[in-house]
């Protein structure tokens, strides 16, 4: 297993060979675990240095050390292993703060350009808090705060308030759902509780939750707003502690609770006291607000309890950005970049033009004017549409992937394994389909936006809970069998061309 350190060794640059070797066991963790499990725990595990037959990993927080540490530590192990001839020590450990620090400071360098993040996800939760200045009230004093700091959830970007969001149709419902959260006051009876509010990457969800965290405690109500990671580390932190009932406490304590990306809440005991805490708060009257990336009904791993009383409330989704606020958001990075770069100058024809281009997020929005931004004032020529071609390139072609249908999953899968598609979709359970047939199931859950219900009816009209096992079941024989993992890897690229 990887070895727990106390100590940080001094760090030093990695060689292009080991970079590779690195980004090959990461795309083999990611095919092995899935997306969500990956993107929850793997994210941001780093490998710093390669020495004398020792790896150094690191990641933010103790609690991700400490989870990847219990469950994914003799995989880890062995991928490293297979990569880097020679290794006989991997050690996992938490990052220095002044490695932290420049990682900090660098992202501030990219995004200062366009400080104003309107309807735009913010960030991963920095891993360094910074308690959020006073409100200050028109007269210039500080506006009282409600008793103690409510904030001392998961970090807030001061940016993100209801001002900065811009509106259009895709948002207008989430939008007006959050403000009407936002402007209750302490005592009201919730409207809508719990709000569910569930988008793509880099829609807005986080943006629209941190504006209800800042307006509703502007209102004088008592707000903690965390991050699905952040309520795990603090749930297990509080049972290490044995101060698990003053965690519960606080958090029955409160007027509102926010929490972010509720599908990377995991765990067993977990999702219990997440229940818990969902029911007590509710039947009290106190309001809840909740982000996905997807509606309750595809949360096939949480409690039926927890989305039992989320599909209870109101569920909103905010939808693509449509051209006029894609200009629109365009626009207002112009502007802020323009705040530090006066001679930044984007000619109407290309804002246009990448308001067309662009259509996927807000993020990819804020890259294409970092692109404009540097062609401008390194190259010093003015902007227009080829050079803004050539700028966001990479943008438009990393998002333009194949779409990967569940018929021709069916039919590699058969083709591959000498068996028929009307042998997958019948009922027959001998080992040479039913093998092939749990694999074109857990290809179409990681490959396709398809829920579990309308897998298994795209199967012969299955229950959602026999594509579930089916995934799990090739995730754990992947997992094991090394022939079987480069298997799925090949028909993944196969599908994927």
């Amino acid at each position: 297993m990887p070895e727990q350190s106390d100590h940080q060794p001094s760090s030093s640059e990695l060689s292009s060979a080991d970079r590779q070797k690195w980004e090959r066991v990461r795309g083999r963790l990611r095919a092995e675990l899935g997306d969500a499990v990956y993107n929850s725990w793997f994210a941001r595990l780093e490998l710093e240095t390669v020495k004398d037959g020792a790896l150094l990993l690191t990641v933010p927080t103790k609690f991700l050390k400490s989870w990847i540490q219990s469950h994914y530590a003799d995989r880890i192990k062995t991928r490293l292993c297979a990569e880097f001839a020679g290794t006989d020590r991997v050690v996992i450990d938490v990052r220095s703060p002044s490695r932290r620090a420049r990682a900090r400071d660098a992202d501030a360098a990219v995004v200062a350009p366009t400080a104003e993040r309107s309807a735009v996800e913010a960030p991963p939760a920095p891993v360094i808090v910074e308690k959020p200045e006073p409100h200050v009230r028109s007269n210039g004093r500080a506006a009282p705060r409600v008793e103690g700091d409510h904030f001392n959830g998961s970090p807030l970007d001061r940016r993100l308030s209801f001002s900065t969001f811009l509106v259009g149709p895709s948002n207008q419902l989430a939008y007006a759902a959050a403000c009407r959260v936002a402007d209750a006051r302490a005592g009201d009876h919730p409207l809508f509780n719990p709000l569910y509010t569930h988008a793509a990457v880099g829609l807005g969800k986080t943006h629209l939750l941190q504006a209800v965290a800042r307006a509703a405690n502007d209102n004088r109500r008592r707000v903690i707003y965390l991050t699905a990671e952040k309520f795990m580390s603090g749930f297990v932190s509080a049972l290490t502690a044995q101060t698990s009932m003053a965690f519960k406490e606080k958090l029955r304590n409160i007027d509102v609770l926010i929490i972010d990306d509720v599908q990377f809440l995991q765990g067993k005991s977990i999702q219990q006291e997440f229940c818990h805490t969902l029911n007590a708060l509710i039947d009290d009257g106190k309001q809840v607000v909740v982000a996905a990336d997807r509606p309750p009904s595809d949360l096939e791993t949480l409690d039926e309890r927890v989305l039992s009383r989320f599909k209870g409330g109101l569920c909103v989704d905010i939808g693509p950005l449509d051209e006029e606020l894609r200009v629109k958001i365009l626009e207002a990075r112009i502007a802020a970049a323009q705040e530090a770069q006066p001679s930044f100058h984007v000619p109407p024809a290309v804002v246009s033009y990448v308001a067309k281009t662009i259509v996927t997020n807000g993020r990819d929005l804020e890259g294409a004017v970092n692109r404009l931004l540097a062609h401008s004032t390194l190259n010093g020529a003015p902007l227009c549409v080829e050079t803004a071609e050539n700028a966001i390139r990479d943008l438009v072609r990393n998002h333009e992937p194949k779409r990967v249908k569940i018929d021709d999953i069916q039919k590699l899968v058969a083709s591959h394994y000498n068996i028929s598609r009307a042998d997958i979709l019948s009922s027959r359970r001998t080992a040479n389909v039913v093998r092939p047939r749990q694999i074109a199931m857990y290809l179409s859950k990681v490959l396709t936006l398809r829920s579990l219900p309308e897998i298994g009816r795209r199967f012969g009209g299955r229950d959602h809970t026999t594509v579930l096992h089916a995934v799990r079941k090739v995730e754990e024989l992947a997992a094991k069998d090394r022939s079987l993992a480069e298997v799925i890897e090949l028909l993944k690229r196969i599908l994927a061309e």
